[in-house]
């Protein structure tokens, strides 16, 4: 009979990363074991094994992981003992709640110095979490947690649109057709729009994108005949160009929400292009308590199916690997999830 050995990821700095033995951290006052059931890999992850994650938003030697699934197996002293066997996903900022922006409900502006789950704090690639049941969002029962992994980023398009809502019967439109823009599709496409316009770097993902229930493609070298035409545009490229395009997207008087963070040197927006044209431009980094509640909500209903984006499932062995199939820029690496 093989017994298992729990185990976590380890990144002890830059490039230099070990599987390590990890037993259960037992909750404490206020906090909830999670067995973890998957783990998402984004473009955080390799920013942290590459050491290119700004200073101040990562402390090693750290365990990464702020995606992911799974079932409560214990809770400490104050928690419901109702949570225990519920299916979960969890927010990722460990926010003050004392400050003046938590209190206004906006934790990923808290006051506080920066605490994240997976970047200061030990994360999901791991066969258990520990951390404050208070950030934890319960799923339905019958959910499947292998596609609710991917409620995290989710939830920070949910955020963005909870700021620049769209309006049944609008003109939208979405610049990106990775994991972010493609959940920005089925979020967009819920409230029935005129027209939703997925903008991406090739074709790859045109198929899916109508699936999702997208009314038209555009590669962003066929953008001219589109310019000037959109209510509300949502960029979730991280590219040095996307926020100026999506900008170029808009009408006379319309919004923007821009999701992505491209490295140093983007193409900055034209000030004056803003004020004489009106537009609005929100930006979100994170999602709070609402936005999350908002995804789960819509997970739950079925409006929002995830699935299809998930490509690869891996052991946590193989972390390194997965890395390197998120760098690849081969066009049918989708998410890529990391299972215990």
């Amino acid at each position: 009979m093989t017994v298992h050995t729990p185990r976590a990821v380890v990144l002890d700095g830059p490039g230099r990363h070990r599987i390590a033995p990890a037993g259960p951290v037992p909750p404490g006052p206020g906090e909830a074991l999670v067995r973890v059931h998957a783990a998402g890999i984004c473009g955080s992850d390799r920013e942290m094994y590459a050491g290119t994650r700004p200073e101040g938003y990562v402390r090693y030697p750290v365990t990464p992981g702020h995606e992911w699934s799974g079932t409560v197996e214990a809770v400490g002293a104050g928690v419901t003992a109702a949570l225990v066997g519920r299916k979960v996903v969890g927010e990722g900022f460990r926010n003050c709640q004392v400050c003046e922006r938590c209190h206004a409900g906006e934790t990923t502006l808290c006051s506080a110095p920066y605490e994240e789950t997976g970047f200061t704090q030990p994360g999901a690639m791991a066969d258990t979490l520990t951390l404050p049941a208070r950030l934890l969002h319960v799923l339905d029962d019958a959910a499947d947690l292998r596609t609710a992994a991917l409620l995290e980023p989710a939830a920070c398009v949910a955020a963005a649109l909870l700021k620049a809502p769209a309006a049944p019967g609008e003109r939208v439109a979405v610049v990106g057709t990775g994991t972010l823009g493609m959940l920005a599709v089925q979020f967009l496409a819920a409230v029935s729009p005129a027209e939703l316009l997925v903008v991406g770097t090739g074709r790859v993902r045109e198929e899916l994108a109508a699936t999702f229930g997208a009314t038209r493609f555009r590669t962003a070298a066929e953008l001219a005949d589109a310019e000037g035409e959109y209510d509300l545009v949502v960029e979730a490229a991280g590219s040095a160009s996307a926020a100026r395009v999506s900008a170029g997207l808009l009408r006379r008087g319309g919004r923007m929400a821009l999701t992505g963070i491209p490295a140093p040197g983007a193409l900055g927006l034209d000030p004056t292009d803003l004020v004489v044209r009106q537009l609005t431009v929100h930006t979100v980094f994170g999602a709070p308590p609402a936005a999350w509640a908002h995804t789960v909500r819509a997970f739950d209903a079925g409006i929002l199916d995830p699935a299809p984006l998930i490509t690869h499932d891996l052991p946590l062995e193989e972390y390194a690997g997965a890395l390197e199939l998120l760098g690849s820029r081969d066009p049918k690496v989708g998410k890529v999830l990391l299972r215990p």
